[in-house]
């Protein structure tokens, strides 16, 4: 049988107990990495060319990067030079550094979205440029970023099996487990896939919450 059933079912709770990992590793990626990529895309868009090409180049090397190659250099490459970090610390690390690029260049084209006389506006009634962002620019650029920001958390979430390579206990370093001892990577593979679109289908909700949530800054 190309799925065996019967194993599935006897295999779940046991890769279940790698979920907290994926879970942890995603979400706590996703709030570093959006923090991260709100001062970079701030300093993308800054006339200050000391701020801007830095910040260029940083969003040019993490994308252009594979992540693993980061984890790899983070967990086995950066002891060498006294720096050593724990397999979830260092999948923590790697995938915020990786996702801050990413969602660097969304919050950029949704902060420049924010129409001019928005910002005019904010100006005309003295409001400072901090004030500016928090009160009126980020309200209606995080409507316009909300789906391809939740784009790049399920990506995470489904890059984190990538964190097996480093020896992190999620669900896909589970079954693979599973899979060496009962010879069958197939039924656990397909059962970890099953797994994760389930994860992706919840978060997927919590979209169109947000959505909802922040359609109000869309009538401004």
């Amino acid at each position: 049988m190309m799925f065996d059933i019967r194993l599935a079912i006897e295999s779940i709770p046991y890769i279940m107990q790698g979920i907290g990992y994926t879970l942890f590793i995603s979400l706590t990626s996703m709030v570093l990495g959006l923090l991260l990529s709100l001062f970079l895309a701030l300093a993308r868009m800054s006339d200050n060319a000391l701020l801007r090409w830095p910040a260029r180049t940083y969003i040019s090397f993490m994308r252009g990067v594979p992540i693993l190659i980061i984890l790899f250099m983070l967990y086995f490459a950066f002891p060498s030079i006294g720096l050593q970090f724990n397999a979830v610390t260092a999948a923590v690390i790697g995938f915020s550094l990786n996702s801050a690029a990413y969602m660097a260049e969304i919050n950029r084209s949704a902060i420049a979205a924010v129409p001019k006389g928005q910002w005019e506006s904010a100006r005309s009634l003295g409001f400072s440029y901090w004030l500016m962002l928090r009160r009126i620019v980020l309200p209606q650029a995080t409507r316009i970023a909300i789906p391809p920001t939740s784009n790049v958390l399920l990506d995470l979430i489904k890059a984190s099996s990538l964190a097996a390579m480093i020896t992190v206990p999620e669900i896909f370093n589970m079954a693979k487990i599973i899979g060496g001892r009962e010879m069958d990577f197939l039924t656990m593979y397909m059962l970890v896939a099953l797994i994760y679109w389930g994860v992706c289908s919840l978060m997927t909700v919590l979209q169109d919450y947000l959505e909802k949530r922040f359609e109000k800054y869309g009538e401004l």
